[in-house]
């Protein structure tokens, strides 16, 4: 891994990682565009890494989100009663994605991790994307709903069982956990911090295991220098993002992501179709 693929897919997982655009699709594709998938090791190297580079990107929102997560890691001692009951909400809607994950981790990297199955995802979320904007405009209802302190358990249970539908490159995460924060009547900008700390804790599980399963594959691929340049780039743009994405998304909604869905999918579609992914 030359330091300038590191940059990009730092750059590429920093700036899509809590967007609802899908960051595993985008650095799958970033990574066949530069010709990372030239052989079967560099290949199952950089489909590893595109799980262990998301560490950045994890300790941004950590870092932004210092004080609910401190309040947490106070629950836990018991000094601190809504940060205990937000811990517990947090470890109720990870254990879905747990339990999948690790039931078909080996199966969707086998199947879904292709041009195909995410240009799928892709349209199908773009126009998910655009319906929902468009119900929500309707009934002007994108900031009415209830706070983060008023999720319940089988809310958070919900917002976790959704968000195993993401396990489909493409699909997004961060959508899956918002849309799931709205459905069960958070307002938006709840909607969006709980997916970001549901964030730490699903994608840090998901860091974790793929580096102990795969981290001297990475190592030993890409050497260590690499790796920690993409780790790095991965964080700040993370912060970058994030700041933004939470004052556009609480003032005008999610359909630009819906549109930029759509057209990625016909583009790269299109490509695939020509054969220029073969």
């Amino acid at each position: 891994m030359s330091t300038k693929e590191a940059v990009v897919l730092g750059l590429v997982e920093g700036l899509t990682e809590y967007l609802p655009v899908s960051s595993t699709g985008h650095l799958i594709l970033a990574s066949r565009l530069m010709g990372m998938d030239d052989s079967e090791a560099r290949k199952e190297a950089v489909d590893a890494y595109t799980i262990c580079i998301q560490a950045g990107a994890i300790l941004a929102v950590l870092l932004l989100y210092w004080r609910r997560f401190k309040a947490m890691l106070l629950g836990m001692a018991g000094k601190d009663d809504a940060g205990k009951k937000m811990g517990i909400l947090l470890v109720a809607a990870f254990i879905p994605a747990a339990v999948f994950g690790l039931l078909l981790n080996k199966k969707i990297k086998a199947v879904l991790f292709g041009i195909w199955p995410i240009v799928a995802a892709w349209l199908i979320g773009g126009i998910a994307i655009l319906l929902i904007a468009r119900s929500w405009q309707k009934s002007q209802t994108t900031q009415v709903g209830k706070p983060l302190e008023e999720l319940s358990l089988k809310d958070a249970i919900t917002i976790g069982l959704l968000q195993c539908i993401a396990m489909w490159p493409g699909t997004s995460r961060s959508l899956m956990t918002i849309l799931g924060g709205r459905f069960v009547g958070l307002k938006m900008d709840a909607s969006v911090e709980f997916s970001f700390l549901l964030g730490l804790i699903t994608l840090g599980a998901a860091t974790v295991y793929e580096g102990y399963k795969s981290g001297a594959l990475i190592f030993s691929v890409f050497g260590w220098q690499a790796p920690m340049i993409g780790f790095v780039v991965g964080f700040i743009s993370a912060i970058i993002s994030v700041k933004w994405m939470v004052g556009y998304i609480n003032r005008y909604g999610l359909a630009l992501f819906g549109w930029y869905r759509i057209l990625l999918a016909v583009v790269v579609g299109y490509f695939a179709y020509t054969g220029y992914f073969a």
